[in-house]
């Protein structure tokens, strides 16, 4: 024991818990904390432009790590920018934790300058948010912080701290062992009615996505769906869960769905759901499999018991994580006797059609773009997007080797890209970092590409620029054809941005070009930017503006 300042014991706790950077913009109200982590090296403080592009980063750290990522911003305005980030964390259960520099004490409820009631605030996006009041509550709190964040089905917590708590000494600190959260396992009784289930099966799917996962979730997928004859598909920006060249894999279930892997999921006699909620990306709107009953017979095994039979009357309800779903899975060993193969193949030559695709309209083609990609930048890339059209060519033609190689939010957040590319560059500096993102998502939080600049982070930063926001122009055409409002946009030069920024930056024009472009933007020294100028015409992979509109 030890006297420690409160703000001195809550990066140890950080630190214990395996915390080694922190995501934020500086405030006064935490300056005690900033104070704490000067004189230490094992934990690193990345200094963003915006608190949301702060948050959106520390849960991409999350998504990578499978620990807990941390995002420290000041009282008012900086909670309410990083409530992004912790929306997307609550949404693509990704475990979290947001440290939120709050008025003093004595001056609560007063409607001081920028206080805000976090509670009520985050209430419906956070799986916990409390405030810290007494200093030597600080290792109670951080130990419930990670627990919670981690338990069940992984989310964000968000803890207030009142500056001049921070300030106060503890004199007999305690720094608690890091926190070991609580996970869920099939029961035995689950697991032989599984089987059962799995033994009569003809024409079994399995989709995999939701938060929890890792290498050996996968690998202990595959095995599974090896032994006995089962097509694994992802849900919504889950793509990376199972290698894409793997012969078990058939696609991804959302947004630009084939229709054929549609057509797969309703005529299933036994559809297996490890991870996902089953939300409303994932199910076309609640369209391909409406609730309450699915359709096919289906077994859904999900970290949170709250979720299960929320939305889809399970046949089988199984709470447990993705962890000990997967191994309890694997452990069944062959189930299935002398299955016909042809489900799995068939399912399979589907998907490397659908990945073929055709040509849109205008001289750069973002279909041979993102395969150019996929084929250049190895196994070991990391792959980011936010929101719009453009992903669709992303999720369609670029193909995941391994996990973790997509960070993508499942809650639709535009901007996410950028941000998340940034955590991926500082987390693993020997990997390759491709940003994908629109000209409307991009704006959103481009500052972020000058803290790559910061700290010398190689990233590169594909920007699809069509002059408009397009996912919205494309409903506006739909409901209101020809009619267009709001939708248009006037860009900056992409590219002379970078340059202004101190990074690299680009700009092609035709297809042609880009593999030279793509080259010199991985052998630059730090961040690089390539704009892309795209046709608006090329609304999707399958439709035209023209096309959307009636025309």
């Amino acid at each position: 024991m030890t006297a420690m300042t409160a703000a001195q014991l809550l990066v140890a706790c950080l630190a214990e818990n395996g915390t080694d950077r922190v995501f934020g913009v500086p405030g006064e109200s935490y300056l005690a904390v900033l104070d704490a982590l000067h004189d230490r090296n094992d934990i690193q403080f990345i200094n963003c432009r915006q608190e949301g592009g702060a948050a959106m980063a520390a849960e991409a750290d999350g998504k990578l790590t499978g620990r807990p990522g941390v995002c420290m911003v000041t009282r008012g305005p900086g909670a309410t920018n990083a409530s992004s980030g912790v929306h997307v964390a609550f949404q693509d259960s990704t475990p979290m934790i947001l440290l939120v520099g709050q008025v003093g004490r004595g001056m609560v409820d007063r409607e001081a300058f920028q206080e805000i009631d976090y509670r009520r605030m985050f209430g419906q996006m956070a799986k916990w948010v409390a405030q810290i009041d007494d200093p030597a509550r600080v290792p109670e709190y951080m130990t419930r912080a990670f627990s919670t964040a981690l338990s069940g089905r992984p989310g964000p917590v968000v803890l207030a701290l009142p500056e001049d708590m921070l300030t106060e000494t503890v004199p007999d600190a305690v720094v608690p062992e890091a926190a070991r959260p609580v996970q869920s396992a099939p029961t035995p009784e689950a697991l032989a009615e599984l089987r059962d289930m799995l033994a009569a099966s003809t024409r079994p799917l399995l989709l995999v996505g939701g938060g929890g996962w890792s290498a050996a979730v996968s690998a202990d997928v595959r095995a599974f769906a090896v032994a006995n004859e089962v097509p694994v598909a992802a849900t919504f920006r889950c793509q990376d869960y199972l290698d894409n060249g793997d012969p078990y894999y058939v696609g991804h279930v959302g947004i630009g769905v084939d229709p054929n892997l549609g057509r797969r999921v309703k005529e299933s006699d036994l559809l297996m759901v490890l991870g996902p909620r089953l939300g409303e990306m994932t199910t076309g709107g609640y369209k391909l499999l409406p609730p309450p009953e699915a359709g096919p017979p289906l077994v859904h095994i999900h970290a949170g018991a709250e979720e299960l039979n929320r939305v889809y009357r399970a046949t089988l309800p199984i709470n447990a994580a993705a962890a000990a779903g997967a191994r309890a899975l694997a452990a069944l060993g062959q189930v299935r006797q002398d299955p016909d193969v042809s489900w799995r193949t068939g399912a399979r030559a589907d998907y490397l059609a659908f990945c073929e695709g055709a040509p849109s309209p205008g001289a750069v083609q973002m279909r041979d773009v993102v395969r150019h990609i996929s084929d250049t930048v190895g196994a070991d890339a990391i792959v980011s997007n936010g929101a719009g059209n453009y992903a669709v060519w992303v999720h369609r033609f670029f193909a995941y080797r391994k996990f973790r190689s997509e960070l993508a939010p499942t809650s639709g957040s535009m901007g996410y890209g950028l941000p998340a590319a940034v955590a991926a560059a500082a987390r693993h500096p020997d990997r390759p970092v491709v940003c994908f993102a629109g000209d409307g998502c991009f704006m959103m939080t481009c500052q972020e590409f000058s803290t790559a600049v910061h700290y010398g982070l190689k990233l590169v930063a594909i920007v699809a620029n069509n002059g408009m926001y397009a996912t919205i122009r494309m409903h506006q055409e739909r409901h209101y054809p020809g009619r267009v409002s709001g939708t248009d946009l006037v860009n900056p030069d992409f590219a002379a941005l970078a340059l202004a920024m101190g990074g690299h930056g680009e700009t092609v024009t035709a297809t042609e070009d880009f593999p030279a472009a793509f080259a010199r933007a991985l052998a630059a020294p730090g961040p690089a930017l390539i704009e892309l100028k795209l046709d608006p015409e090329a609304l999707t992979p399958t439709q035209t503006l023209s096309q959307v509109r009636g025309g």
